[in-house]
């Protein structure tokens, strides 16, 4: 029977049982290496990853599944995922990997593959690449075989890239900042960044032991960096989530902003400069219906995709948009970046702290959001609860209770057993009265 690993984001599950096994990250190294061998003299891979235990054990199995098919592998060590999109790029490589499970718990992992271009794979991609699995690849002739080896430079090298992105004159210094990398990926070099620019930089989250990666802290658990900003005054907190990839923002009193107000306030400053692409911004099913509001009274459109940062990224390169992202915090610049990058993102926002003279708490709101509401319900192995006779009448209720007044947007998690339940509305009363009846008929079915 043929293999489906691919996912959403990548291949993704508990480590060291299927597909996060050695054996199957050996085999996917293999088929990959040979669907990305170009006709150069020198085929290469770069492969990073962020802090978990099992990190070391997928290294190796790549590595091996690589060097079997002739690739030369260069090991990044941890890495923010969007560095592996530009080291791969950059590096003129055949393919990038980046070994990580995001924001999951540290006894997760992933393999998410980057093309030559530096962005993230297609489904057809991703599909023949599991075709050649299922098949079997031959090995390359002994004298063929690939090399390893680590690369030093990677962290540097992201360091001056991440800088890059903000004007030259863009300085942070008077500014204090809490940041908070997740024990994760960028827990070397976000501090670096902000510091080089001048920052006074209070870190947490930067003491990874391949255990507490997110572990109540970074952009999912951001209440202690909220406490930790009042603690020491500090104009901003930063959080990052384990691969760096998402960022969400606390003002100087302790209050949270998601990715959809951080998106209003880039789309806002880009549209005046006039930077931005079609006078457009690419977000998900999930963003808020205040930010569509706001973002219409300037004249900006909003064009909405399915969940997930491949998609976002596929609609802005058909149509042409620079600006895209998630509530969760990935956003995606493609000026600067091929996926998302949090610290990218938090250095837009710095460059408006400063050159605005405003404080966070004005910048990290510049819409009224809809009240809005989630439940996640976790569900057994082999049980499909969307499919629920049960469940599909309940969503149908809720709809037609919430008329015109609001949304529902119910899915499955595409990283996770969950059932996301979400819900908008003015009227919170009636939203949560709604979810309640979804979310009892999942957990029935779940």
């Amino acid at each position: 029977m043929a293999e489906k690993l691919f996912g959403t984001d990548g291949v993704r599950g508990q480590a060291n049982k299927w597909p996060m096994t050695a054996d199957v990250a050996m085999r996917l190294a293999a088929a990959a290496g040979r669907y990305f061998r170009s006709d150069s003299q020198e085929h290469r891979v770069v492969i990073g990853k962020d802090t978990r235990l099992s990190g070391y054990m997928l290294e190796n199995a790549l590595t091996a599944g690589f060097t079997s098919t002739g690739m030369n592998v260069f090991l990044l060590g941890p890495v923010p995922t969007p560095a592996i999109g530009y080291l791969t790029h950059s590096l003129r490589a055949d393919v990038g990997v980046m070994i990580s499970a995001s924001h999951n718990p540290a006894e997760d992992n992933g393999i998410k593959f980057f093309g030559p271009d530096g962005f993230k794979l297609s489904d057809d991609a991703e599909a023949e690449i599991e075709r050649l699995l299922n098949e079997g690849v031959p090995p390359a002739q002994p004298q063929n075989i690939g090399r390893a080896r680590r690369y030093d430079d990677a962290k540097g090298r992201y360091v001056e890239y991440a800088k890059g992105s903000v004007p030259r004159s863009t300085r942070l210094d008077g500014l204090r900042i809490v940041l908070d990398c997740a024990n994760g990926a960028a827990y070397r070099t976000a501090p670096a960044v902000l510091w080089e620019l001048g920052a006074e930089v209070v870190t947490m989250g930067v003491e990874p032991n391949g255990y507490n990666i997110n572990q109540d802290c970074g952009s999912t658990h951001p209440e202690a960096a909220a406490e930790m900003v009042r603690q020491v005054r500090a104009d901003v907190g930063i959080c990052l989530d384990g691969d760096a990839d998402r960022l969400i923002l606390i003002d100087e009193n302790g209050r949270v902003a998601d990715g959809d107000q951080i998106m209003g306030l880039i789309a806002g400053r880009w549209k005046a400069e006039g930077r931005l692409a079609n006078d457009t911004l690419v977000a998900t099913v999930m963003s808020n219906l205040g930010l569509e509001r706001y973002l219409n009274d300037m004249g900006v459109a909003l064009e909405r995709t399915s969940v997930g940062d491949r998609y976002v990224v596929e609609r802005m390169l058909a149509g042409g948009f620079n600006l895209g992202g998630e509530q969760s915090g990935h956003i995606v610049m493609t000026d600067h970046a091929t996926t998302g990058d949090g610290l990218l993102a938090a250095l837009q926002f710095l460059a408006a702290m400063v050159e605005t003279g405003e404080p966070a708490s004005r910048l990290s709101t510049v819409f009224e959001p809809v009240p809005q509401k989630l439940v996640n319900v976790r569900y057994a192995e082999g049980r499909t609860p969307l499919e629920s006779d049960a469940v599909q009448a309940a969503i149908a209720d809720g709809e037609g209770r919430l008329g015109g007044a609001g949304r529902l947007l119910i899915r499955k998690s595409g990283t996770e057993p969950l059932i996301r339940v979400m819900g908008e509305a003015e009227d919170m009363d009636l939203l949560d009265g709604v979810l309640q009846r979804i979310v009892e008929a999942v957990e029935v079915a779940a």
